[in-house]
């Protein structure tokens, strides 16, 4: 179904003519470099120039790192490859998803809590901004993913929440801002997340709405996007076994396949279903969720052969090319299978703009860096006063100030960085400094042995007027739950007083912890652990503005007591 004339590609008999006579003249080492896509390399440890020669990659993901030492590398392996090379990170919440420099905006769902796609296209266009400055021209999103689970560790925050509607113009919004900076859009992960409760980079999680639930939601935003002309979709490895079946009734359930080795999900339903002829790839296949589905030998030529034109990431990179090289030479993978996705490759790099018609690199990098900062900061600040969100104030706390509760005890949860990748921070310092500014006399928890086994609610009176809890447990990969977790021995810091004292409950980065403190009195969403979403929390928890946020999704989690 490959069609350079039309959408995402649209380009001239020309341009077409280029493609095709550009594919016919490479190599075939060169066609099979260009299925992959790398993870960034360490300069320090790793010769750049050595590594592109020998491996020709067609895409480089990069992690966080200095602006300047990005830039360098991008410059540096651009002018070493004889193909431009996509350069992608994961502009989820900002430019920080490519340097440490760049700005922290807010979550998804902070976006959507602001009920305005103002927001998520600032998102899109502060981060494509600051991507674009150091030489990042691809983002591994929009996310369009629906936060139907409260108990998936995933998709949580990362989401523009659980209606579809408003995921869907959150994510049309956030495209727009990335593609007005040359950022090429992915949006991910296909064929969806946040109907399980499981994490797919430890399993191959299931979708597993029937088919034409998955089509009046999911399929929905995937269709209205494609049609609009969107140039990728990240595969993840996620079943849908109800389209699967439909697409080929009797199939054993033995040989349902993840998306990212489906080729029912991926050229029956991507490509003929939704009619998407742009780049598809995978989701990183170093996940543990990819490599159960098969061997790795046997999994990456079915990858390939399910429609897939780039792989993200390698366990042994050696390994993976010469799996995939021998599965070409062997016919595993046909000829015209591999220029299929090398075309496809190659068209969207020059439709986007990153090589002109001579294959050659198209330079948008600036001479000099200028990140904005100042600018990109007072719209973070500006998201995060129109999205957090008062969930309730039962007993009508608010506002709080010195004068009625000058003793606080704060309690910090989860506000430690325990791996997974996360990109966030830690919260504890913002807010116990925060509320000393507002008059308060602050005292951070601390584990008593005494208090635990011996005191009571009138102990407990006798040291503070108001409890202050902060819960900054981030969603990340590899990790199964975001729950509250209390010290173990009675758990000692949860507020078992509340109903005598009281005891006020922000979250800055899970939206659902009323499931485990359903009796909380007042509760806040923040949705974002930034310190523009910490200083908008202490101006509205102190009565010095309102709450404007609207929840993206239902924070009771079905519990009646957590909405008394």
């Amino acid at each position: 179904m490959l069609n350079l004339a039309t959408k995402p590609y649209n380009l001239n008999e020309e341009q077409i003519n280029f493609i095709i006579n550009k594919v016919d003249t490479m190599s075939t080492e060169e066609k099979i470099g260009q299925l992959f896509f790398v993870i960034g390399q360490d300069e320090n440890q790793v010769n750049l120039d050595d590594f592109i020669s020998k491996y020709k990659p067609g895409g480089v993901m990069f992690r966080p790192a200095p602006a300047e030492q990005i830039k360098r590398q991008v410059k540096q392996m651009q002018a070493k490859s004889d193909i431009p090379i996509f350069f992608a990170a994961n502009l989820e919440s900002g430019g920080n998803g490519i340097i440490n420099e760049g700005t922290w905006l807010g979550n998804p769902l902070q976006m959507a809590a602001t009920d305005d796609t103002t927001a998520a296209y600032q998102l899109g266009n502060v981060a494509g901004y600051e991507a674009n400055q150091v030489g990042c021209n691809m983002s591994f999103a929009p996310i369009v993913d629906i936060d139907y689970n409260f108990r998936n560790p995933i998709t949580n925050t990362r989401t523009f929440g659980s209606n579809p509607e408003s995921v869907l113009r959150m994510a049309q919004a956030q495209l727009k801002g990335l593609e007005e900076n040359q950022v090429i859009p992915t949006i991910k992960h296909f064929p969806g997340d946040g109907v399980d409760e499981r994490d797919q980079h430890l399993l191959s999680s299931i979708n597993s709405l029937s088919a034409d639930d998955w089509s009046a939601t999911y399929g929905h935003i995937y269709k209205t996007l494609i049609d609009q002309g969107v140039p990728g979709v990240m595969i993840g490895h996620i079943y849908q076994p109800e389209w699967e079946r439909k697409l080929q009734p009797g199939i054993p359930d033995k040989d349902l396949r993840p998306a990212s080795a489906s080729k029912l999900l991926i050229d029956g339903l991507l490509r003929q279903e939704l009619g998407f002829n742009g780049l598809a790839m995978t989701d990183a296949t170093a996940m543990v969720g990819y490599n159960v589905i098969a061997a790795r030998k046997v999994l990456l030529p079915e990858t390939i052969n399910s429609g897939i034109d780039m792989i993200l990431f390698n366990k042994n990179i050696d390994e993976d090319y010469a799996a995939v090289t021998e599965a070409v030479a062997n016919g595993t993978i046909s000829a015209q299978r591999l220029d299929e996705a090398v075309t496809r490759i190659l068209a969207t790099k020059l439709a986007q703009g990153l090589m002109d018609e001579t294959g050659a690199f198209v330079d948008h990098i600036p001479a000099e860096l200028e990140l904005h900062s100042e600018e990109h900061l007072a719209i973070a600040q500006a998201i995060a006063k129109k999205s957090v969100t008062l969930v309730k104030d039962r007993d009508n706390l608010l506002p709080i100030s010195a004068e009625k509760t000058p003793r606080i005890r704060l309690v910090v949860l989860g506000d430690s960085d325990e791996g997974g990748f996360k990109e966030g921070g830690k919260v504890g310092s913002l807010f116990q400094e925060g509320l000393k500014k507002l008059g308060f006399d602050v005292t951070p928890y601390q584990m008593d042995f005494h208090e635990m086994f011996e005191e009571g609610v009138e102990d407990l009176e006798n040291k503070f007027d108001l409890a202050f809890y902060v819960a900054n447990i981030e969603t990340a990969s590899n990790q199964t739950t975001t729950r509250l977790n209390w010290i173990q021995l009675m758990a000692a810091n949860s507020p078992w007083f509340a109903a005598a004292i009281p005891t006020i409950f922000v979250s800055t980065a899970n939206p659902y912890h009323l499931f485990d403190v359903p009796y909380m009195s007042t509760f806040i969403n923040a949705y974002t652990g930034n310190p523009a979403s910490v200083e908008a929390v202490l101006r509205k928890v102190s009565g010095q503005e309102e709450f404007e946020g609207v929840s993206p999704v239902n924070p009771f989690c079905g519990d009646f007591v957590a909405k008394l």
